[in-house]
């Protein structure tokens, strides 16, 4: 069984310098919580590291500020964007249109640049940022010196829809005009996300397979804060975001509603994007079931997660990384659109036994979801055997391999290069 750590950040305070390096780390944050939940998994890990040095994150997230940070960590919240089911970006708050949020999100991400001066910056996800509105920033952390870092998930995409995306973006050259490393959150046997682009001796020395990034349990851990079914085993059932989990969550009811004899309960934490009416129709047909409970958004889910008995989710690269860090029994049912990420990982996860998986019919086009299917497979579900089971050395260690391939740069009491002391005057 894999250990559960207790996550203690905060405990011990640094000394506050002016001059202890410096990470900015940037997630556009455009659909549900993956972007900034990684993001925040890395800065707390650098911290207790390194617990001198100061991190900001660039986030266009609208919960941001329902996570728990470690000292040293703070944030910059730029306007959000929205990607809308059919591809399209929209503001998520703002009354304006795309183009002068982007700009605004622009100079916002330049400007802190500019005062922050980071020695290493850390880009998730996208080499030049949504639209390119990191390019300008790239530009001027090149000039002066800082270390810069594209950090991937284990998968992106299909390869040629990749490759086609990257290449019209300009974000193919970016890799080799701004970046220094491209770390990649996941392990080589498993996938290799940049496997279908052109040249890739260009790119190939930069590149690090880091391993999962594992999830502790957060600290302090507040009393009676759990709901009625979590006191005894149950399935988790969780969405991420919500944003797109609809069916999943509708697809689980359906299974209780239609087989009274599953045994295990189950706890629905909808997540923060499902739509209101949606949760409205949730929670009455789930109040008319007494093995369901239903909750809302749970900023600290890894609470739940290390709790429960075995677990029903989609996908994403987080929950798949807290799936093996609880070492849970899982059923993933995942996204097929816009984009095929979830589908690859949760494929070859299954080959290598590290889940079960299920394809939503709806979704897939293969016709209406069946609740006794659902129900088939929860009553196996808590028979399953855990991810450590299928022994694979160094899944989970992503975030210790973070620290040590940044150690040169972060280790020093004092900023490392040579422009730190007058770069933020050029």
């Amino acid at each position: 069984m894999i250990a559960n750590v207790v996550d203690l950040i905060g405990a011990e305070r640094a000394p506050r310098s002016p001059h202890a390096p410096r990470v900015l780390i940037y997630s556009h944050d455009t659909f549900g919580l993956g972007h900034i939940r990684r993001c925040r998994a890395i800065a707390n890990a650098l911290i207790a590291s390194f617990p001198h040095i100061s991190i900001i994150i660039v986030s266009g997230s609208s919960v941001i500020s329902s996570f728990q940070f470690g000292d040293g960590i703070d944030y910059v919240r730029i306007p959000g964007i929205e990607k809308q089911g059919d591809g399209r970006y929209e503001p998520h708050h703002l009354n304006l249109d795309l183009g002068d949020t982007l700009r605004l999100r622009t100079d916002l991400i330049k400007q802190t640049v500019l005062s922050f001066d980071p020695d290493v910056v850390i880009v998730d996800k996208e080499p030049i940022g949504l639209r390119g509105e990191l390019k300008p920033s790239l530009d001027i952390l090149r000039r002066r010196g800082a270390r810069i870092v594209l950090g991937l998930r284990d998968v992106l995409d299909e390869p040629a829809v990749l490759l086609d995306e990257w290449r019209h973006s300009g974000a193919l050259d970016a890799l080799d005009t701004f970046y220094d490393d491209i770390f990649v959150y996941g392990l080589e046997d498993i996938y290799q996300p940049l496997i279908g682009l052109p040249e890739q001796h260009r790119f190939a020395e930069k590149t690090r397979y880091l391993g999962y990034l594992k999830r502790a349990v957060p600290s302090p851990m507040p009393p009676n804060r759990y709901p009625r079914i979590a006191k005894q085993p149950f399935i988790l059932v969780t969405p991420g975001g919500g944003g797109d989990g609809a069916g999943v969550i509708d697809w689980v009811i359906s299974a209780y509603e239609a087989d009274p004899t599953i045994e295990l309960p189950a706890l629905i934490v909808f997540g923060p994007f499902m739509s209101r009416e949606k949760r409205k129709d949730f929670a009455e047909r789930i109040a008319r079931i007494p093995k369901l409970e239903g909750l809302g958004f749970e900023p600290r889910l890894e609470l739940l997660m290390n709790r429960a008995h075995c677990v029903v989710a989609m996908g994403g690269y987080n929950t798949f990384c807290e799936i093996l860090s609880f070492d849970k029994p899982a059923l993933v049912i995942p996204r097929v659109r816009p984009r095929l990420e979830q589908a690859i990982r949760a494929r070859r996860a299954e080959e290598l036994g590290l889940i079960g998986m299920l394809y939503d019919p709806s979704e897939t086009g293969e016709g209406e979801r069946d609740p006794l299917v659902m129900a088939a497979a929860l009553r196996a579900l808590p028979k399953r055997p855990p991810p450590s089971q299928a022994f694979m050395p160094d899944l989970l260690d992503g975030l210790p391999a973070i620290s040590r391939a940044l150690a040169d740069d972060l280790s020093t009491p004092v900023r490392g290069r040579a422009l730190a002391q007058t770069a933020a005057t050029s």
